[in-house]
């Protein structure tokens, strides 16, 4: 685990001295939880953006985007039980001072056992090789058998204190499994209480005539209170979907974790308006459909698993989460929620307007059903990078940092180099450039040796790196390098756009998962 968290800090590292995340406010010591995008950052994020959008709207006939705006009438969340139900259970440490949420200091825990148990399996996988049969060593190891029992009594225990919204058990549980302040090292906790995650501010132009509003903490209340908009003005009909992406804001105590959980961050949501009755059959489709665009980036299906929520929200009937494995464990990118008719009967009951749908087929009128698919950009962003940073041994002795993207996030697709400065090399790359940057990012380099500019390039994920030397000169070809491999051959320039742009668009991703 310790060196897990050693490659995270790598990633972080890496992110703020390639231009990929930096602190916010950086001059000014930055800010907690809060987090700016640099040059290669914003590029590896409109391009994971683009990609979940094209996969949206382009794929499916029946799921058209709106952009809501971030503030909205205060009722708004009321009637989505924000106001009254938005919280975070919080516990204290007396020695630490330190604050943190109640549900994952016991989630950690169980995490303890998963990897205890798996520690037992991987020391018999040494020590059996080839006859070892995992199942029959999990199910026969007594070792095995006690921590996964430990840990299936305390899952239940602490299911059913998240359900009944117990405080005062969950510190109970913490109290009985002797969970310590990972600051202090000590138990001196305080009671659990819940704490409301809306930043509230004002609209309005004297203290007197001001009105209290929220900053959103989540954008599908924008798409729920434009369905009649959507629904009558696009002639649509069920099942349909509204797409959105969008900031949201929660005032989390306890941030943690890079750009995992942050105070200010993006949301790609999809709320998809089906028949009643038909929400189940629906919420499959989408859970199977959601995985192969995970999984279309060639992350290995190991590295992703659901897990189905031990406690669903009010409104819902069936929620999960599709988890990845970050070097911290496995941990939620995006939730998929079967929200029955909440969203819009509470709308309609607040607003007094009817939000219905009338059905030709049936010739009646009744509120749909939602399926919510709800993707964190940040945290999307994050396991990309997770993934693709990789330090590699190479055969001469020396070693690099390379980010493996997939060809059609990375920030920057090719980047040129003239081999010298001069005899008019810098001029043909330029024109090279010039020539493709209608058709994907492009970087110019001329700065220090070709194998220092290579490792730079190495470094931002870029996909292809084209040389111009003298031979370029006299017949038009170039040395195209490919970024995992480090293969060089040479190519006609007429020849480049055709080699390089379908391995490095949208459209490559997009073919892997409409299928």
């Amino acid at each position: 685990m310790a060196q897990q968290e050693d490659v995270f800090k790598k990633i972080v590292s890496h992110c703020k001295e390639y231009g990929f995340v930096f602190p916010s406010s950086d001059i000014y010591d930055g800010m907690g939880a809060v987090y700016d995008y640099g040059q290669n950052g914003v590029e590896l994020k409109n391009n994971i953006k683009q990609y979940w959008w094209q996969s949206m709207v382009l794929l499916h006939e029946n799921i058209v985007g709106i952009d809501a705006a971030i503030f909205m009438h205060p009722t708004t969340w009321k009637a989505s039980g924000h106001v009254d139900a938005f919280n975070d259970p919080l516990i204290d440490n007396r020695d630490s001072k330190k604050r943190y949420r109640a549900d994952v200091l016991i989630e950690d825990q169980l995490a303890k056992y998963d990897e205890k148990i798996q520690k037992e399996v991987d020391k018999a996988a040494k020590r059996f090789g080839d006859a070892f049969d995992e199942a029959q060593f999990r199910s026969t190891n007594a070792r095995v058998a006690e921590y996964q029992q430990k840990r299936d009594a305390l899952h239940e225990r602490f299911a059913t204190a998240l359900n009944d919204n117990n405080l005062e058990e969950l510190r109970q549980i913490i109290l009985d499994e002797e969970i310590v302040c990972p600051i202090s090292g000590t138990r001196n906790w305080t009671e659990v209480r819940q704490f409301n995650l809306m930043f509230k501010t004002e609209v309005g132009s004297t203290a007197d005539g001001a009105s209290t509003i929220y900053l959103r903490p989540e954008t599908a209340q924008g798409i729920f209170v434009n369905y009649l908009n959507v629904q009558k003005t696009g002639r649509m009909k069920l099942p349909f979907g509204i797409a959105q992406i969008g900031k949201a804001f929660r005032n989390e105590i306890v941030a943690r974790q890079f750009i995992f959980r942050m105070r200010e961050f993006e949301q790609m949501e999809m709320q998809f308006f089906v028949k009643p009755g038909t929400e189940l059959d629906w919420f499959g489709r989408w859970k199977q459909t959601r995985m192969a665009w995970h999984q279309a980036l060639g992350f290995g299906t190991e590295n992703y698993r659901f897990h189905d929520h031990d406690k669903l929200a009010h409104y819902a009937n069936a929620a999960t989460d599709i988890e990845f494995h970050m070097p911290f464990g496995f941990k939620e990118v995006e939730g998929i929620h079967s929200r029955t008719n909440f969203d819009l009967s509470q709308h309609a009951a607040y607003s007094g307007k009817k939000i219905e749908y009338f059905d030709p087929e049936s010739n009646e009128s009744y509120t749909p059903y939602v399926i919510e698919t709800s993707i964190g950009v940040d945290r999307m962003f994050l396991s990309v990078m997770c993934h693709a940073y990789t330090e590699e041994q190479l055969p001469n002795g020396e070693s690099r940092v390379v980010l493996k993207l997939p060809a059609a996030l990375a920030p920057v697709k090719l980047a040129v180099f003239p081999l010298t400065k001069k005899d008019g090399m810098p001029e043909k790359a330029q024109e090279i450039i010039r020539d493709l940057r209608f058709h994907f990012n492009c970087k110019y380099e001329e700065k220090d040796q070709i194998g220092k500019r290579y490792r730079r390039m190495d470094a931002i994920g870029c996909p292809y790196c084209v040389t111009v030397d003298q031979q370029t000169l006299q017949d038009n070809t170039v040395t195209l390098r490919d970024r995992d491999t480090m293969e060089q051959h040479r190519v006609n320039i007429a020849d480049l756009r055709s080699i390089i742009e379908d391995k490095v668009s949208i459209t490559s991703l997009l073919k892997r998962i409409d299928n």
